[in-house]
């Protein structure tokens, strides 16, 4: 098991956003965070990389404890976390942007780069550019990129579409695939459950703070509930 989250419970406040909620992914998964806005989806990511602690539960990472260690740590035991907003350094080249991905490493950082640049040539044409000159389809790459450069084990995606263009949704999803054919695990938030499920192995649905269900991904795309709760159609 390479990620396992068991009974967190996590407040803002008098607030449970997490309400002893269990998961897990092994490793070579892509799996898929599904629910409402507010059922806990992106605190459950922000928990898992450190920028929120548990208040209960245990978080282990390849049979580690890591259960409310700074975010910096977390990141040097390979994982990585892609916000929801992308949240890049505007002012920053491309090339700067990827740089900084790999703030806690030495050494030559050229085969990352290339490897960055293979996945998304469009930042290989632009890396004298400014992050936020890009367009917003570009600054996600760019955001994924930068992410990549820690070389995780586990990357943490957030809405990874939110916003974007058909077009490009659809290569952002085919640049998910890549990156878990080229050894890399995914755990995915994502608003367009349809697209998620397609490219997940498992996922799991969540409300207020739990889990409700969680199934292979072609299951849950075949469930009536999530069809239409998540799915937009209609259940006869």
């Amino acid at each position: 098991m390479l990620l396992e989250l068991s009974d967190i419970e996590v407040r803002y406040g008098a607030i449970r956003a997490l309400k002893g909620l269990s998961l897990s992914v092994e490793t070579g998964e892509v799996v898929a965070l599904l629910g409402a806005n507010g059922a806990g989806k992106t605190t459950t990511l922000r928990t898992i990389s450190g920028l929120l602690r548990p208040t209960a539960g245990n978080i282990h990472f390849d049979g580690q404890p890591i259960t409310g260690l700074p975010a910096h740590e977390i990141v040097a035991l390979g994982i990585s976390h892609v916000p929801e907003g992308r949240r890049i350094f505007p002012e920053m080249s491309v090339l700067e942007n990827l740089q900084m991905g790999a703030y806690q490493r030495r050494g030559s950082l050229q085969a990352d780069l290339s490897r960055i640049f293979e996945l998304f040539p469009v930042l290989d044409e632009r890396s004298k550019q400014n992050g936020g000159t890009l367009s917003g389809g570009e600054q996600q790459m760019l955001a994924i990129g930068r992410a990549l450069m820690s070389r995780p084990r586990l990357l943490l995606l957030d809405e990874p579409s939110m916003g974007l263009a058909p077009k490009i949704v659809t290569t952002i999803f085919e640049i998910i695939r890549d990156i878990r054919e080229s050894g890399t695990t995914v755990l995915l938030v994502e608003q367009n459950a349809a697209q998620a499920l397609e490219v997940a192995d498992r996922g799991y649905v969540l409300e207020v703070g739990t889990v409700v269900m969680a199934d292979s991904a072609a299951s849950l795309l075949r469930d009536d509930r999530v069809r239409a709760a998540y799915l937009g159609e209609g259940v006869t």
